[in-house]
């Protein structure tokens, strides 16, 4: 399956498609190599925000048209948001910020995101990569978090979860000096959870999105919650939600169909509730 992708303007922009239950996620500006405008990120945010919105959609897919991922943050079309301490997703207007850091004036996003990042994946690329909660690379991806060359420090999580997934030698490594590393170096650091040959990895991310959209919708997203909780706040936080969590999806419709469906020896159907 190809997306189907728009003419970008000059300043880019990001494509949207709904397949079934899933909603195709494209960064679009190939001619400078996805580099990630203002406008750009403002039209991420309001497409993760639309994912969680539609109670008909389960799962996002974010991809990239042409040969890389992203090329990092269209940094000229940045200076004055950074100047004045600024993301240029607005705040306090009920929207989910892509990278999910929980900032105040910014929903958390609630439903699964699959990456399928290729070629070069820069610095806000990286960071859109390690918010996502599957990753596909494809093997011939370059990765970098450059910012300290640039006067500036990485904004985005990868000084957070970078030490979360790789330890924080590692993270001090790739964040203090800026080398690049790769597909399989981001598979052994966690920051990847398959590698495919290049022209590959958008459609085992496809695959994937769609085994995670087949399961419960409500089991999936309090499962997704949950596992949010235990990085963030402690596994004795996520553990104290267990009982309670289980008591509210045993009495879901679609609880009563995995019952029903495993009883009749059958796929199940489920449908949200």
């Amino acid at each position: 399956m190809v997306p189907e992708n728009t003419v970008a303007p000059p300043e880019g922009c990001v494509d949207t498609q709904v397949l079934d239950n899933i909603l195709l996620i494209g960064i679009n500006r190939p001619a400078k190599r996805n580099g990630i405008t203002p406008v750009m990120l403002r039209q991420l945010a309001d497409a993760y925000t639309r994912l969680d919105d539609d109670p008909d959609l389960r799962v996002g897919l974010l991809y990239a048209v042409g040969d890389h991922f992203t090329g990092g943050m269209d940094l000229p079309s940045l200076a004055e948001f950074q100047r004045r301490g600024e993301k240029p997703v607005p705040r306090d207007q009920n929207l989910v910020e892509p990278h999910d850091m929980g900032l105040p004036g910014y929903r958390r996003r609630t439903k699964p995101m699959v990456a399928a990042v290729k070629g070069i994946c820069f610095t806000v690329g990286v960071e859109l990569m390690l918010a996502a909660d599957v990753v596909v690379a494809a093997d011939n991806c370059r990765f970098t978090q450059m910012e300290v060359g640039r006067g500036i420090m990485a904004a985005g999580g990868a000084t957070v979860r970078m030490a979360e997934r790789a330890g924080v030698g590692n993270a001090m490594l790739l964040l203090l000096s800026g080398i690049e590393f790769n597909s399989a170096d981001a598979m052994r650091m966690n920051f990847v959870q398959r590698v495919t040959p290049a022209g590959e990895e958008f459609a085992e991310a496809l695959s994937i999105a769609r085994r995670i959209a087949s399961q419960a919708p409500l089991a999936v997203i309090a499962t997704r919650l949950n596992v949010r909780k235990s990085v963030e706040e402690g596994a004795l936080a996520a553990v104290g939600e267990f009982m309670e969590v289980q008591k509210r999806l045993s009495a879901t419709e679609d609880a009563a169909e995995g019952r029903q469906s495993f009883i009749e020896r059958r796929p199940p159907v489920f449908v949200g509730r």
